[in-house]
């Protein structure tokens, strides 16, 4: 009796249907990326020099375990928080910090706020110190810092519109075109910085008066 012959399995294309799969399976995969915010940090300096800040020249913003808003110690909704951080920033009750190659400080000539004594002198003095608590959602502390750097987006949008008769989002986009070169739209820029300065600190100020 003849011997039966078991018939080869053709694995020749295996690898390229393999290869195939893997290839999709890297196409189609999402991979979460960690959330956050873009943030400049400050120089490190070899010395530490001791700064006085007025107690109404700081913003403070805080959440809890409960991811509750608190500003000043008041409970405020995340929905009122951008207008209450404009209010503080354009307040302009007094002198501001010297610019650049000034020597004294100025007033603020641009404010449009209440000039209530008992908030911020000017928006280069305004301090927003952001105090989360360790079990604060990091979604809730992203839509806080959100919604605090969207009010000086609102300032510099607005003061940006008086002097340029444009929007500040408008000035970056055209300076972006001209691949950063234009020295005219660059000085521009810096004016509208420098006028708002984005002043958001997760570490309270050591020394307050």
């Amino acid at each position: 009796m003849a011997k039966r012959e078991i018939p080869e399995i053709n694995a020749g294309s295996m690898a390229d249907i393999a290869f195939l799969l893997l290839i999709f399976f890297l196409v189609t995969t999402t991979m979460e990326l960690d959330s956050g915010i873009s943030k400049k940090l400050v120089e490190r300096t070899t010395t530490n020099p001791i700064v006085t800040i007025k107690e109404r020249n700081i913003f403070e913003v805080s959440l809890n375990h409960k991811n509750e808003l608190f500003v000043d110690g008041k409970v405020v909704e995340i929905r009122d928080l951008k207008e209450a951080a404009i209010n503080f920033i354009d307040n302009g009750w007094g002198v501001g910090n010297p610019i650049g190659d000034e020597k004294v400080g100025k007033e603020c000539d641009y404010c449009q706020g209440d000039k209530d004594p008992e908030s911020s002198d000017h928006p280069n003095k305004a301090i927003i110190a952001v105090e989360s608590d360790g079990a604060t959602e990091y979604g809730t502390y992203l839509i806080v810092q959100n919604e605090l750097l969207s009010a000086y987006r609102v300032l510099r949008n607005r003061l940006c519109q008086q002097k340029y008769g444009m929007s500040f989002t408008e000035l970056e986009q055209a300076f972006k075109d001209s691949q950063r070169k234009d020295d005219d739209l660059r000085k521009k820029l810096e004016l509208v910085k420098k006028s708002y300065p984005q002043i958001i600190t997760d570490v309270d100020p050591t020394s307050v008066q």
